[in-house]
């Protein structure tokens, strides 16, 4: 059963029949191949003849014949016999040897080919595409669930629990691969699903497109991230801990992990900037996981944890909305995002409590503070009756949120 995905088929729709590549980015089983689908068929129930539809999943062994890309030109361009536009879809179409070669010569040769692209590394699908095709196609993130897409989920499935405080602890822990929702998991299998979808994502489309030697050490250092999401930390402070475990890298090899770690999308860098230098910084960015769920399927449900999951949630929710993403410095003190849109701009401050204590309240609220701009300032939190404001910073239960677009 396909669930439809608004927000992604919002952002296809404007670009539907127009002669430019559609690329879907993601994390491996984060539904890019659902959104093919659901496209497919909108077509399919607009009128366009089934002829017309070409789809490919180069991950099915029934594509193997298809996996070179003159034998896979030929097989399209054969398929396209009548007038009027085609539309083909490319399932993860880096498992095709050269492929860039065979979508930009069907994109040349044909004017009417509506072309779709989905792929699990970003950088192979980025350098390839922009070595053939540049200026000709648009690459669209795609993410594992949403808080608001868990919740239509589990409407559609019956997985849904009595309250929305529950329905947000299920999604805290169990993370948003829309391929748990098939069937009523426990949370130990959904814990290995989900290690088996990160095993295969480390494997597939880190190890082998970078060719990476030390795997051990590349496990590590996603573990290590992984444990620490939310944490600034530097190449060379992330060296020095390794040293001192007697297992030496060099800062440098650290970046390229980190960097193979970001390109399969087990990893998402954020960035820090400077509020008072108005600059980005380039050392002690912080690293977030492609799916919260990594975190729990990996280490242990931890209450350790939390904070960093929450602001996990909360940053993939603010790109979902078409904000970019960093971290705010302000001398000694942190603003968990800085999230801008144009000329639009939003501080946000994520924690587990914001009523605990005077302390904990002092703590989360004097970054936001310290900034003297009028742009909104928000803090959302666990707490269950939080409202009001504080000085005019808002203070708004996660939860809601998460819905409240």
């Amino acid at each position: 059963m396909l669930i439809p995905r608004p927000d992604y088929i919002d952002r296809i729709a404007p670009f539907v029949g127009q002669h430019i590549i559609k690329v879907l980015t993601g994390l491996r089983r984060c539904g890019k191949s659902s959104l093919l689908r659901l496209v497919a068929d909108r077509l399919l129930a607009e009128g366009t003849p089934t002829s017309h539809v070409i789809y490919v999943n180069f991950e099915l062994l029934e594509s193997a014949p298809l996996t070179e890309a003159t034998a896979l030109s030929q097989w399209v361009t054969d398929q396209m016999t009548e007038p009027g536009p085609y539309f083909v879809f490319f399932d993860e179409v880096q498992e095709v040897d050269h492929w860039e070669k065979s979508v930009n010569s069907l994109f040349a040769a044909f004017d009417n080919i509506d072309i779709y692209l989905t792929g699990s590394n970003s950088r192979l699908l980025s350098s390839e595409l922009a070595t053939y095709i540049a200026g000709r196609y648009v690459t669209i993130p795609v993410a594992t669930l949403s808080f608001s897409e868990h919740l239509a989920f589990a409407q559609q499935t019956g997985t849904g629990a009595a309250s929305l405080a529950d329905q947000f602890d299920t999604y805290r822990r169990r993370g948003g691969f829309p391929g748990l929702y098939a069937t009523s998991y426990a949370d130990i299998q959904i814990d290995q699903a989900v290690a088996d979808i990160y095993n295969s994502a480390l494997i597939q489309d880190t190890i082998r497109r970078r060719e990476i030697r030390n795997v051990d050490m590349l496990r590590r250092i996603a573990n290590f991230t992984l444990d620490n999401i939310g944490s600034p930390f530097s190449a060379r402070s992330l060296s020095n801990y390794f040293k001192s475990q007697r297992r030496p890298i060099d800062p440098e090899t650290v970046l390229n992990y980190l960097d193979a770690l970001c390109e399969s999308f087990i990893l998402v860098k954020v960035p820090r900037y400077d509020l008072q230098g108005k600059k980005l910084l380039t050392v002690a960015e912080k690293y977030y996981a492609g799916d919260h769920g990594l975190v729990n399927a990996l280490l242990g449900h931890n209450d350790r944890h939390l904070p960093g999951i929450l602001e996990n949630i909360v940053g993939a929710e603010l790109r979902l909305r078409g904000y970019q993403t960093t971290v705010g410095k302000l001398g000694t003190q942190e603003v968990d995002f800085v999230a801008t849109k144009g000329t639009e701009r939003l501080y946000v401050q994520v924690t587990s409590s914001l009523t605990a204590s005077d302390e904990t309240r002092q703590r989360e609220l004097a970054p936001l503070l310290a900034i003297r701009d009028a742009y909104p300032k928000i803090v959302v939190s666990l707490d269950a009756h939080a409202a009001g404001s504080y000085d005019g910073i808002r203070h708004i239960w996660l939860p809601h949120w998460l819905l409240d677009r």
